[in-house]
């Protein structure tokens, strides 16, 4: 959707973009506001890949109905699960989400809803793609989505319990941890959450000598210098992020020796950060922390080193390059009960965070 709709710009076209509150689902008052007389197109995940959150897909639907404006949905990531619901007109889904034959795409276009082909066409695939059909690969999608179907209830039953205990048993086990995503409307096997004071490559890395094969959307990865757009549209912490998604038929006792492992893996990672968190009540009124040079996560931990050497009411100043920290910091105050008043930009590039300590 993102690269569809860069493309469009780029030959004039515009794109309005509607924003998502911290569970990662949008406002469909906020769709309803989007929409204007002109709009060609309107786009939508059914669930999103990276947090798991649902989205009102129906309501949006009925939104964009009402407006006459076809909808396209992104069922990527919940086809498996079951059906789309609402009056979208276009869907599409990847097989190799579900199990299926990688590189098999579905595009469902409801009756009634005008298509034509953006590329060079032919007779074959009713005119909508060229060359011939990928006969195998259609069958093995289709028999594939309906074996998976078939089991797909009683397996989100089970996973659902699953994810529920990760989601519990995380932030008991370890500490400032931001568990992120819609708590209720989500999807069954995916569960995020965010570890303070860590960089993600070394999480990750712990945990795939522990055996276990997880990913993430945080900054601190060698794949990306910054955040996930999902966790900064969000809002939410992106540093030390961990995405685990549980395959179908996952052991119960690989969740539990997960939870075994993490806590040990983190610690050791913030122990080789040096992260020592003060506490206390300080009594300056400000205090002004220089974090030029630094990357995620080390300007946050800066920050928390340095909230305890003010008062309550006191503030604290990050100087900072690393753009990640326009979205940590505010996240890291959410979190941790603290008011961020905003960001200052510099001369030199950089810009001054204020934090004023809550507590």
């Amino acid at each position: 959707m993102l690269h569809s709709a860069a493309a469009h710009e780029r030959v004039g076209g515009s794109v309005r973009e509607v924003g998502v509150g911290r569970s990662g689902a949008v406002d469909v008052d906020a769709y309803r506001n989007a929409l204007r007389d002109d709009t060609a197109l309107a786009c939508l995940q059914s669930a999103n890949h990276e947090v798991g959150t649902v989205q009102p897909v129906e309501e949006v639907a009925e939104v964009c109905r009402a407006a006459g404006v076809p909808l396209f949905v992104d069922a990527a990531q919940s086809l498996g699960w079951g059906p789309v619901a609402g009056a979208w007109s276009l869907l599409a889904g990847s097989a190799h989400k579900w199990g299926g034959p990688a590189g098999v795409g579905l595009l469902v276009v409801r009756k009634g809803v005008r298509f034509a082909p953006q590329g060079p066409a032919d007779e074959r695939e009713s005119g909508r793609a060229p060359g011939f059909e990928n006969i195998p690969g259609i069958v093995a999608a289709a028999a594939s989505l309906r074996a998976v179907r078939a089991e797909a209830d009683a397996e989100a039953a089970r996973l659902r319990e699953l994810t529920d205990l990760v989601r519990a048993r995380v932030p008991e086990l370890v500490p400032d941890v931001d568990v992120v995503g819609d708590p209720g409307r989500r999807l069954p096997h995916l569960v995020t959450f965010s570890c303070l004071y860590v960089d993600g490559e070394s999480v990750l890395h712990g945990l795939d000598r522990a055996g276990f094969s997880v990913s993430s959307g945080s900054s601190c990865t060698s794949s990306t210098l910054t955040p996930s757009h999902v966790l900064r549209a969000m809002g939410v912490v992106s540093e030390g992020n961990v995405r685990v998604s549980l395959p179908l038929g996952v052991p119960a006792a690989e969740v539990e020796r997960f939870l075994e492992v993490l806590p040990g893996v983190v610690r050791e990672v913030r122990e080789k950060l040096g992260v020592t968190v003060a506490g206390g009540a300080g009594d300056a009124d400000a205090v002004t922390v220089d974090a030029l040079g630094m990357t995620c996560p080390q300007p946050v931990i800066e920050l928390a080193r340095a909230i305890g050497r003010v008062r309550v009411g006191g503030v604290v100043t990050v100087v900072a390059d690393d753009e990640v920290a326009a979205v940590d910091i505010p996240a890291w105050c959410f979190t941790q009960g603290h008011e961020y008043v905003g960001a200052s930009p510099r001369p030199d590039g950089a810009a001054a965070y204020e934090v004023r300590r809550g507590h």
